[in-house]
């Protein structure tokens, strides 16, 4: 599925009202299951579903690798992807929250030993990062195709490595998880960059992807801001041409 569809608006710009042939982000509802069983839906674009679910498994740490999976099957509609796993005694958790805050609605204790700190010796010039945002940007397909659309990518160096879209920021990472994983490409100490703001819940994936620098276009909050710093973890917000905002570990950027 292309995640576009075409529309016809009637556009008012200080002229006479017109009809213009344009395109619009698909919405959809979709599902996840595991072993048969569903475990979790939400709205989410239907591209590239089956990174999707690969990903949003792995950033739950239900698998590790593709080594763990048998076989993913989409629906004849695109909308839902079943998952089978070699573990066939894995059992659905209790609760899954998909919120833009923390994941699973544990508390910032919880949250904050769910993860080691990442150490790690990867740095980045300001100038650096300023260049991969507007890579990012214009790499972005859909938004230019018809807006309203999230993007996040996986970059080394001054290349990016992955790049995926969708209409909710949190599964653009885990869509960028499920393409590293179907696609070989190790995700650990490289740089993760976002359209949209960083929660906590968006700071907990890219601690699971690897990823010490996190970089968006837009804002933190305060709880990201407090996991990074416990997770050694570099936050660059408000990333736009040469402007940007270092919220927690300064050292990466200003001494790359």
């Amino acid at each position: 599925m292309s995640g576009v569809k075409a529309i016809k608006y009637i556009s008012l710009n200080g002229r006479a009202p017109h009809t213009v042939e344009g395109a619009i982000i698909e919405e959809t509802h979709v599902c996840i299951s595991v072993n048969g069983v569903e475990w979790v839906a939400f709205m989410a674009s239907p591209r590239h579903l089956d990174k999707l679910a690969l990903g949003f498994l792995a950033n739950e740490g239900v698998i590790g690798s593709l080594a763990d999976v048998r076989h993913v099957h989409l629906s004849r509609n695109g909308r839902c992807a079943d998952v089978w796993l070699r573990d066939t005694t894995v059992e659905k958790p209790a609760r899954f929250t998909i919120t833009a805050g923390c994941g699973g609605g544990v508390t910032f204790n919880d949250l904050s030993q769910r993860h080691e700190p990442l150490y790690s010796d990867l740095t980045a010039t300001p100038q650096q990062l300023a260049a991969l945002m507007r890579q990012t940007l214009l790499g972005a397909e859909m938004y230019r195709e018809a807006r309203g659309v999230h993007t996040a990518v996986l970059a080394e160096g001054n290349r990016i490595l992955l790049q995926m879209e969708d209409i909710g920021r949190h599964n653009c990472l885990d869509k960028l998880r499920g393409a590293a994983l179907l696609d070989g490409v190790p995700t650990e100490n490289r740089i993760l960059l976002s359209s949209g703001r960083i929660s906590s819940e968006m700071i907990n994936k890219a601690r699971r992807i690897g990823t010490p620098i996190v970089c968006s276009r837009t804002s933190p909050t305060s709880l990201s801001v407090a996991l990074a710093e416990a997770w050694h973890m570099s936050i660059v917000a408000y990333l736009r041409q040469d402007r940007m905002r270092i919220y927690t570990h300064p050292e990466r950027i200003l001494e790359g």
